[in-house]
This record gives structure tokens, C-alpha cells and sequence, in this order.
């Protein structure tokens, strides 16, 4: 078994995150208004064309992003599907939030070989000092979430932004 596997594996073993958000939308809205004035009568299709099943329909009706269900690749397929255009590409943007990496949580921090963070990020926003000591480029990062929900010891956090 790769070191990358037995991360995996013990990521999966754990209970769903806790992730600290407030309503992530997606990112493809003009005004939060709308979403209650415009999908309580939706069928949620954004939801259902969602390439990667991380946006979920609450009990008002709403869709929110759970990163803990993997992360957004900026598809624009809820946009494109929404009946209602809450969700347009004209309104495209980076996802409302911040993404933090924990340092009395992170294995990494306690000299520890993990990259399970790095790996999935596309973007190449997470830096590493020589081996160890990971931080998140700001100027870098998309918000996509694809680091939260791999993350063996939960140290990384999204933060919703006001």
C-alpha cells in the first residue's frame, strides 16, 4: 500500500467533516436574493447536471456546495441548466470563501510526509517549505475544495467570506 493510499484510507474512516460554511452558493449568481425568491419552485437541476454531486438542495429549496463531497471544477453546468437564471454565466466568479490549512492539525505541520492536499489541486496553490510547513497561495487559489474533503487529518477549512 502507497503512503497516498493509507491517507485515503484513513481520511475515508473518519465521519463527515464538519466543514465551517454559511450557505456556499455556487458561483454563478448576481444577488443571494434571488435564490429565495427564485428556487423554491425549482426542480434543481443544478444539483442534478453538477458534474462532480457536491451541490446540495436544503430544505428551503436553496443549493449550497458541500465540500465534503469532493470539489467544484467551474463546469458552468448548474448555470447552464438553471430554468430560473439564478445561476448565469454572466455572473461567473471565484467561489464566496477562503480556504485555511490548520496548522495544530496538519501532519505536515508536525513533520509528518503528506501531500494528500497538494495532489488534487489543480491549481498548484498550496506551497510546501522543502518537505513540510504547507500554506495556500491566495493569489493562486480558485476555492474549488478539492484539498478539504481528501485531507487525512481535517486541518483544512473553508470560511465563508462576508
Amino acid at each position: 500500500m502507497k503512503r497516498r493510499e493509507l491517507f485515503s484510507s484513513l481520511a475515508n474512516s473518519f465521519s463527515k467533516k464538519e466543514v465551517q460554511e454559511s450557505q456556499i452558493r455556487p458561483p454563478y449568481y448576481k444577488e443571494l436574493d434571488s435564490f429565495h425568491k427564485e428556487c423554491i419552485n425549482c426542480n434543481n437541476e443544478c444539483a442534478t447536471f453538477c458534474e462532480e454531486n457536491i451541490i446540495v438542495i436544503q430544505d428551503d429549496n436553496t443549493p449550497i456546495i458541500d465540500f465534503n463531497l469532493g470539489g467544484c471544477t467551474y463546469c458552468d453546468q448548474c448555470a447552464i441548466n438553471c430554468p430560473n437564471d439564478v445561476l448565469t454565466l454572466e455572473f461567473k466568479k471565484k467561489i464566496d470563501s477562503k480556504i485555511e490549512i490548520d496548522i495544530l492539525k496538519c501532519m505536515s505541520w508536525h513533520n509528518t510526509m503528506c501531500f494528500s492536499c497538494k495532489d488534487p489541486c489543480l491549481d498548484d496553490a498550496i506551497k510546501f517549505l522543502g518537505m513540510f510547513r504547507p500554506s495556500i497561495d491566495d493569489n493562486i487559489c480558485t476555492n474549488c475544495g478539492f484539498c478539504i474533503s481528501i485531507c487525512p487529518s481535517e486541518a483544512i477549512k473553508i470560511i465563508k467570506e462576508m
